[in-house]
């Protein structure tokens, strides 16, 4: 049996769900490719939302021969110069032209890899196709090079809507039964990305050809993991500590995302005011422990915390509620993710301001761009002189404006 991620692979770029503005900046900037500044586009986003597929979706509609080159296998300027060297200036012998691929750049450290970026860096310069580049975290300082001279196209995360769209069309094609919520809930699973989700579907429907509640459970268990929602019923509908205090044992979700989780959820499940006080103050010394953590490394508290989100919640009542609470992921989790994209976005440009004054990021973050951007959302002029001089991808200058 083929792989589902590879039988209902994308065959054109209309068959990529939820990616409609990217896939058009994309196609534009490969049609466009000699009237553009830039000879690279760097796609960027979460795992599975359709970076590399889109490339090559688009190669396809356009009879463009595709090289693709994964940087986790050319770690070093020798390896990617002789892979990629020559291909940058030879005419293709079958199609109109050539575009270039070069997958998961995140792979290559900057340092140790011997040149890696850099050589990419040379080779986008002088190369006569279009170059693609895909990174999950494109705001990494050893990108900076790249970013310069690449136009930026975000794939943004996949909401578990499109997801859900995604699957059900699997489900009819191979005759599998469903039931609505399930699938639902399995997107949601997914965490974005739509590449996993197709793979927990083939894995549930291998052998029955229907996806049920049961299956879902049970791929929780064949993967050795506990769901949040059954983990979080561990911790609210129990005030025995010993049960409590194990929840989170074989639960993926790190540290950060199970504070949210309960967050969340616990003013749902503990409606009597003085027990969701309680509780609400071993979450607070929770947090409290964690931001010690991160600030002094003091990795000790790790068991305190745990004690604290699981056994002292669940004590944290009188008595087990009996109504039922339909546990779900908070907001905040993409949220963060968003505001995690956007710092990185503000310490990018501080570094090409500190690179260029001469005074270190800190500096840069502090005093000189708080002045840069006022002028820059005021000042036409300036606005186009400082995206010169700094080499302002569209996306730093879009968020300079905002």
């Amino acid at each position: 049996m083929h792989p589902f991620t590879f039988k209902y692979q994308p065959k054109t770029s209309k068959e990529i769900i939820g990616q409609e503005s990217a896939i058009k900046k994309l196609r534009d900037f490969v049609i466009n490719f000699k009237k553009q500044k830039k000879n690279a586009a760097l796609l960027y986003g979460p795992s599975g939302t359709g970076k590399t597929i889109s490339a090559y979706a688009i190669a396809k509609e356009l009879n463009l021969e595709i090289l693709e080159v994964n940087a986790s296998d050319v770690r070093n300027a020798d390896q990617i110069n002789s892979l990629l060297g020559s291909a940058i200036g030879q005419m293709s012998l079958f199609s109109k032209g050539k575009l270039i691929l070069v997958d998961e750049i995140d792979g290559l450290s900057g340092t140790k890899d011997r040149g890696g970026l850099q050589a990419i860096a040379k080779l986008i310069e002088k190369s006569s196709f279009p170059i693609v580049l895909t990174a999950t975290n494109p705001w990494d300082y050893k990108f900076n090079n790249l970013r310069r001279r690449a136009e930026m196209i975000e794939f943004a995360p996949l909401d578990y809507k499109d997801i859900s769209i995604i699957l059900k069309s699997i489900c009819i094609n191979e005759k599998i039964k469903f039931e609505e919520e399930v699938l639902k809930g399995l997107a949601r699973r997914a965490g974005n990305d739509a590449r996993a989700a197709i793979n927990d579907l083939q894995t549930l429907a291998m052998e029955a050809k229907e996806l049920t509640k049961e299956s879902l459970e049970e791929l929780g268990e064949r993967n050795k993991l506990e769901s949040m929602p059954n983990a979080l019923a561990k911790i609210f509908k129990s005030t025995d500590p010993k049960v409590a205090i194990v929840a989170f044992d074989a639960v993926e979700e790190n540290l950060d995302q199970q504070l949210l989780w309960i967050d969340e959820n616990l003013p749902k499940e503990y409606t009597n005011p003085e027990d969701l006080a309680k509780a609400y103050d071993k979450l607070s010394k929770a947090d409290m422990f964690s931001r010690r953590i991160r600030r002094w490394q003091h990795w000790r508290f790790l068991v305190y915390i745990n004690a604290l989100i699981t056994a002292g919640i669940a004590v944290s009542k009188k008595e087990k509620y009996k109504h039922y609470v339909q546990y779900k992921p908070t907001g905040k989790l993409l949220k963060l993710w968003w505001a995690k994209q956007k710092s990185m976005k503000k310490k990018a440009i501080a570094e090409k301001i500190a690179e260029k004054t001469h005074t270190s990021k800190k500096e840069a973050l502090k005093s000189t761009l708080p002045y840069l951007q006022a002028a820059f959302k005021k000042n036409r002029d300036f606005r186009e002189q400082l995206t010169l001089e700094l080499d302002l991808s569209r996306e730093e200058a879009e968020w300079l404006r905002k």
